[in-house]
Parts: C-alpha cells; sequence; structure tokens
C-alpha cells in the first residue's frame, strides 16, 4: 500500500513484534507518521513492560528516523470538532484516540489501525492492517 499513513500505536507494537506484514507494508508507504500520543502510550508501555530497557530504545530508535507530528491550535479546532460530534452521537472513544483522528484529519493522513472505534469519527480515512 502506498500513501501518507498515520501510525495507530497497535500497529507500532505490531511493528515492534516483528510482524512481518507491518514491515512490508510500511516500507511499501510513501511515507508515514507517528502522532506525539503515539510516542506518549508507547513510552508508558514500555515503562510498564517486563523490558523497560529494551521497550524504550526500540522508541527511541523509532523516534529518531520517524516523523513525529505534534499537536498544535489547528490539532485543538480539529479535537473540538471531533468531541462534538462524537458526543452528539453518543458513540465516545478514548481521549488519545480523539487526538490521533484529530491529527490525521488536520494532515489528510491515513490512520493505520486495528481500533474498529475508530469508525465512529466521521472524515477519517482509515485502514485496518
Amino acid at each position: 500500500m502506498s500513501g501518507r499513513l498515520l501510525l495507530d500505536t497497535n500497529i507500532v507494537i505490531a511493528f515492534f513484534a516483528q510482524e512481518q506484514d507491518i514491515s512490508d507494508r510500511m516500507e511499501a508507504a510513501e511515507a508515514f507518521f507517528i502522532p506525539s500520543i503515539v510516542l506518549g502510550e508507547l513510552y508508558f508501555g514500555a515503562r510498564k513492560s517486563g523490558k523497560p530497557a529494551q521497550n524504550l530504545k526500540l522508541i527511541d530508535e523509532l523516534a529518531a528516523k520517524t516523523k513525529i507530528l505534534d499537536c498544535n491550535a489547528e490539532t485543538a479546532q480539529q479535537y473540538g470538532q471531533l468531541k462534538a460530534t462524537l458526543r452528539r452521537k453518543g458513540r465516545p472513544i478514548p481521549e488519545n484516540d480523539i487526538w490521533i483522528a484529530a491529527i490525521a484529519v488536520q494532515h489528510n493522513l491515513t490512520l493505520i489501525t486495528r481500533d474498529a472505534h475508530f469508525n465512529q469519527v466521521d472524515d477519517l480515512s482509515i485502514t485496518t492492517w
């Protein structure tokens, strides 16, 4: 698959687990990005894991060679709109995932995830790997 992709936490974890399909698809992508929120989730997971030093090293190495997308005022506007829409629909999703979706919408990226709840977000391009 080609294109500009935003990776969700579960996809990065699958990459770290050396799932060949994930590695192949990332290699074939035009470009992929990681939201700063995903990076935070990864660092949290590493610190509570049984192998924190090893996992922190993996994250640091990936972060050093990947474009990390931060939140800014435009992201905050997207977040507010998405959260309000989800609330009106009565379909909340986890807070961090609203921020991840906001970054994807802001940058017109396809979110690569294994979480079905992202389907609740209007105007979000999603692909499941």
